[in-house]
């Protein structure tokens, strides 16, 4: 029965569209969200198997429902850690909750849900590509362009990285409409750990990069996301910073901070110095993990964009922890550095050369003590892989080199497995490792 009101929704929209396009005067403006059963139509992403007859897989659907988390969001806010989150927050059931429903489902108002749709569906197809009203008849035709349906219809561009890290990190980190506090955290709610390119790989996919996707979407090298999103992720970090107050009562907003530098066995002495962020020890610190790496990046591919980003990062520090300095101001001008960047990286094409570059920064940051920080360590593993990946994909690597930089990349996995027994020294290690297995270009 769903998969039959899935066609008929298509069919529905279709001529909608079509009376649209064929009437100047009356041109389609609702932005309503459907229901994931709109595209769960047997003959459209709806099937039991790939088809792979019409260049998509077919069976969409079925592989968001059965194997990705986003379909169990929702749930997530009714099992006893939603529960308990939410009882500890005093919000009532988690699943009514707005500050819940923000993330965990795709809580658009009342007036622009269709007659299928349901929260409990969860992050659904239109979360990530958009209310489907507009586009899903042309979508269904296979007449109108991807480039159009975006441009024209209102379809969310998620193959292009700049836009694909706006909408991930709106969730996976917080911006001005889904506000993540240390307040949620402190009720029970996991850590926030999120990278672009790593979380689009383990992502089960629900298309094939073949011939037929590559001429009607970009696709970007993995290492071009990951730094794009390493960009946009310091950018929202700090433009939530600017923009929401820096205080409630006498502590400031923890959610900016590491958590790391709070939460650890206090009979495991991990504190050093880190000369980029110039604090003695004792001091809750900013959690600069994606400066560090957007550091590594700008050193090679924008030099003065990188010295402006390490002054304002650590001026950034000294202002929150030693209150040195108005952070708004430094972080509005970190949000526009970062923004440029994003640009900068976007429209960059990545050489073997500048891959080799960027890991050898990595290491050295590690080297300098960046990675006592265990935030710090986790984002540097998941940047070796996206660069080791994309330069065996670009097949800039030979088998040996591949293997070797790999159990080097294990090592750093091994050192970062458990937050609470993290040892710098060792991830210092196993970053080293790397380095010396890096080949020259």
């Amino acid at each position: 029965m769903p998969r039959a009101f899935g066609l008929l929704s298509v069919l529905l929209a279709f001529f909608v569209v079509a009376a649209a396009a064929a009437n100047d005067s009356a041109p389609v403006t609702a932005d309503v969200h459907l229901g994931v059963n709109a595209c769960a139509g047997s003959t459209c992403h709806g099937a039991a198997s790939t088809r792979k007859r019409t260049g998509v897989v077919q069976n969409e659907y079925l592989i968001w429902q059965k194997y990705d988390k986003h379909a169990r969001a929702f749930a997530g806010l009714q099992n006893d850690l939603g529960r308990r989150i939410a009882a500890n927050l005093n919000i009532g059931p988690a699943d009514h909750a707005p500050e819940c429903l923000v993330c965990h489902a795709d809580n658009v108002p009342v007036a622009e849900r269709g007659v299928q749709f349901l929260l409990s569906d969860g992050v659904g197809c239109e979360a990530c590509h958009g209310a489907s009203q507009k586009w899903l008849g042309p979508h269904a035709s296979g007449r109108v362009p991807h480039a159009q349906l975006v441009s024209d219809f209102g379809l969310y561009p998620t193959d292009r990285p700049i836009a694909r890290a706006k909408l991930c990190l709106g969730c996976h980190l917080g911006d001005e409409t889904h506000v993540i506090t240390h307040r949620i955290m402190g009720a029970g709610h996991p850590r926030l750990a999120f990278e672009l390119q790593t979380f689009t790989v383990i992502q089960p996919a629900h298309f094939v990069i073949d011939d037929v996707y590559r001429r009607r979407k970009i696709v970007s090298p993995g290492v071009q996301v990951w730094a794009v999103g390493q960009a946009i992720a310091l950018k929202e970090l700090v433009a939530s910073l600017a923009e929401r107050p820096s205080r409630e009562g006498a502590f400031p907003e923890l959610v900016f901070f590491d958590c790391q530098a709070c939460h650890h066995p206090t009979a495991s002495l991990r504190w050093q110095p880190r000369a980029s962020m110039g604090l003695g020890p004792g001091l809750p610190h900013f959690n600069d993990a994606n400066g560090i790496m957007l550091r590594a990046i700008a050193a090679r591919l924008a030099p003065e964009e990188g010295r402006a980003l390490t002054r304002d990062i650590k001026a950034l520090h000294q202002a929150l922890s030693e209150g040195a300095g108005r952070p708004p101001e430094i972080a509005a001008r970190i949000a526009a550095t970062a923004g440029r960047l994003s640009d900068i990286f976007a429209a960059h094409e990545f050489t073997p050369a500048d891959m080799r570059a960027m890991l050898a920064a990595l290491v050295q940051s590690a080297h300098d003590g960046d990675a006592s920080d265990y935030a710090a360590a986790e984002q540097s593993t998941m940047a070796f892989a996206a660069i080791i990946f994309t330069l065996n994909a670009s097949q800039a690597l030979d088998a040996s080199q591949y293997a070797a930089l790999k159990a080097a990349l294990n090592q750093c996995y091994a050192a970062t497995q458990k937050p609470d027994s993290y040892d710098p020294r060792i991830f210092e290690a196993a970053a080293q490792s790397v380095a010396q297995v890096l080949p020259a270009w």
